[in-house]
């Protein structure tokens, strides 16, 4: 197979890899979407709702570094199922009477389980699709997110309003063991390997501490810090800004919550467009992806100082929306970018510990939200006061991923120091 061409059956993977991360997504925003009913139900702060959140990622980040040096080994076709089985199990428990106890417990598994979904799911991609062919996939993966979001959240909220919030976490057990069952029967494992990753008979490989300490890893990490802050925030504390921030009601709260992400969707298909045409017309990766993806933050971390700025729910809302959307750019550019100079043998585990590190923002950013409410003297006061937080994440991590990626002249220096190894 040669670089060029795509295998058939390519897309066909793409759409269940996008239903996998739907899956994923509508697991993670469950709990902001019903966080209101569960903190009346189980009488918590909003500083115990805010450990709750970033319970989900005590194991996370270990579980992505783990399986990232599985998939080296073990076939991404059984690891995805295997983790999708976990996502589907951990769910039940919350049918019935429910206390903080089990719901922690199970959002803990659950985050163990969707740790190195991500990282999976793409590598998993990229054995179908060629290196100047990986944008749009990926963005079209990345849209599993925001559609998990677009189509999961206004269904949820419909049961939490008519059949209490256990009996959401019930239906995406259900949903989950749908895709478990589609999976099984259509997923297979690409047939792709790099050429740049191979010399005759033998595979390279480069030392991980020189993948590790390449700049734009570094700044791919950084970045993505910075934009997972804001997804953090939106799947845990979206939802109770606008009814206890803004005043809004739970009914509307269901379709007000999917705003951010239809921006986000927008803006992650756009720039996978933009970007694949920019490569297509031999514009250096450095700026079709690094600066592509990165100067997006520097904007919605600007758009966000502005809302204290502005009295009207509704003119808060659209700032939230746009300046959070807006960092979802970064997510399409850095996997292709990390894959341009990792051999193929390796890239499982680099795109494993990227997501590991920026997803320690989301261990960080629910609790920090849920101590500064606790602390403010309204509501709205302290979730303005934890926007403001994330704009200064947002304008300096974009500003570091600027000065950093640089993925093309990364490929030429660290393939330098790759070493052949017998395959």
């Amino acid at each position: 197979m040669t670089a060029s061409e795509t295998p058939k059956g390519a897309w066909r993977i793409a759409v269940l890899l996008l239903f996998y991360m739907l899956v994923n997504f509508a697991d993670k925003v469950v709990v902001g979407l019903a966080g209101v009913p569960i903190m009346t139900e189980l009488n918590l702060s909003q500083t115990q709702f805010g450990f709750l959140g970033s319970a989900f990622f005590f194991l996370f980040s270990i579980s992505a570094v783990i399986f990232g040096f599985v998939v080296n080994k073990v076939s991404t076709r059984w690891v995805l199922l295997g983790l999708a089985v976990v996502w589907a199990l951990v769910q039940f428990p919350m049918i019935g009477t429910a206390s903080f106890t089990t719901l922690l417990i199970c959002r803990i598994i659950l985050g163990a389980g969707e740790g190195p979904a991500y990282a999976v799911a793409v590598h998993a991609l990229y054995k179908w699709f060629p290196d100047e062919k990986r944008t749009l996939p990926t963005a079209v993966l990345a849209q599993g997110s925001a559609f998990g979001v677009i189509v999961a959240v206004p269904a949820l909220n419909w049961v939490v309003v008519n059949y209490t919030w256990h009996w959401a976490f019930g239906a995406l057990g259900i949903v989950g063991l749908i895709w478990i069952a589609a999976w099984a029967l259509l997923g297979e494992e690409g047939p792709l390997k790099d050429p740049v990753s191979t010399t005759g008979d033998q595979l390279l490989r480069v030392p991980y501490g020189k993948l590790l300490s390449s700049p734009t890893f570094i700044g791919c990490c950084l970045c993505s810090f910075g934009a997972y802050w804001a997804l953090s925030l939106g799947l845990t504390w979206f939802t109770p800004f606008i009814i206890k921030g803004l005043g809004f009601s739970q009914k509307d709260a269901g379709w007000i919550s999917v705003l951010p992400w239809v921006c986000g969707a927008a803006i992650v298909l756009l720039t996978g467009w933009i970007s694949q045409r920019l490569l297509s017309r031999g514009v250096v990766t450095r700026m079709s992806r690094g600066v592509l993806g990165a100067v997006p933050l520097i904007i919605g971390g600007l758009v966000l100082l502005c809302m204290p700025f502005v009295e009207q729910a509704w003119a808060r809302v659209a700032l939230l929306v746009l300046g959070t959307g807006l960092s979802g750019s970064i997510y399409v550019v850095c996997p292709p970018m990390l894959a341009e100079f990792t051999p193929v043998s390796q890239r499982g585990a680099i795109i494993a510990l990227y997501g590991a590190f920026y997803t320690l923002s989301g261990l960080l950013a629910p609790l920090v939200m849920g101590g500064l409410l606790d602390r403010a003297a309204t509501p709205l006061e302290g979730y303005l006061t934890g926007f403001k937080v994330l704009s200064v994440v947002l304008i300096a991590s974009g500003a570091l991923g600027v000065l950093l990626l640089r993925p093309n002249s990364e490929r030429a220096r660290l393939a330098k120091a790759a070493m052949p190894v017998a395959a």
